[in-house]
């Protein structure tokens, strides 16, 4: 997904941030530090790839807070986006302060076959349809705890979760 959007959109890099503590979840299963590696493993593959810690630790991880702090550390009128699938963009206006995440990014919207969604208003979006995603997070850690390894995974990532058995 974000090979495609960085081709597609010619982006310069794409910042992978692991939820510290994401409010819609009651707790994560894999700890902070392994999802982290994870993400660095997974960036191996594309120098456009930047593993970030922009979330680490206990306060909750919205993503109003993590966009501000992004936008601090980028140079002034950059164009920022924030790269999603079609099924959780569809849950947008439940988000904490979803109006203020809608003006200040622009959305990469992957296409996930039978998730439609509606753009609120005030919302800057641009679908990535060329890339039908079939699988999501949740599908993947459902495979996982069933021990099959899911193709979507890269390899170094795959041997990672299985020599330290997570999501089992």
């Amino acid at each position: 997904m974000a090979r495609e959007a960085a081709g597609h959109f010619e982006l310069d890099r794409v910042l992978f941030i692991p939820a510290g503590n994401p409010p819609h979840k009651r707790g994560t299963a894999t700890g902070y530090e392994h999802r982290y590696r994870m993400v660095e493993l997974a960036c191996y593959a594309d120098a456009r790839f930047v593993p970030s810690r922009l979330e680490e630790g206990q306060q909750k991880s919205y993503s109003c807070d993590t966009i501000e702090r992004v936008r601090q550390s980028i140079e002034p009128g950059s164009e920022l986006f924030f790269l999603i699938g079609a099924d959780a963009f569809a849950e947008i206006e439940s988000w904490h302060r979803w109006r203020d995440v809608v003006r200040s990014v622009a959305f990469l919207v992957v296409t996930r076959p039978g998730h439609a969604y509606r753009v609120p208003e005030g919302a800057t979006v641009h679908r990535l349809e060329t890339l039908a995603l079939p699988v999501s997070s949740s599908d993947i850690r459902d495979q996982l705890a069933a021990g099959r390894s899911p193709k979507e995974l890269p390899l170094p990532v795959r041997r990672y979760i299985r020599e330290r058995a997570l999501y089992r």
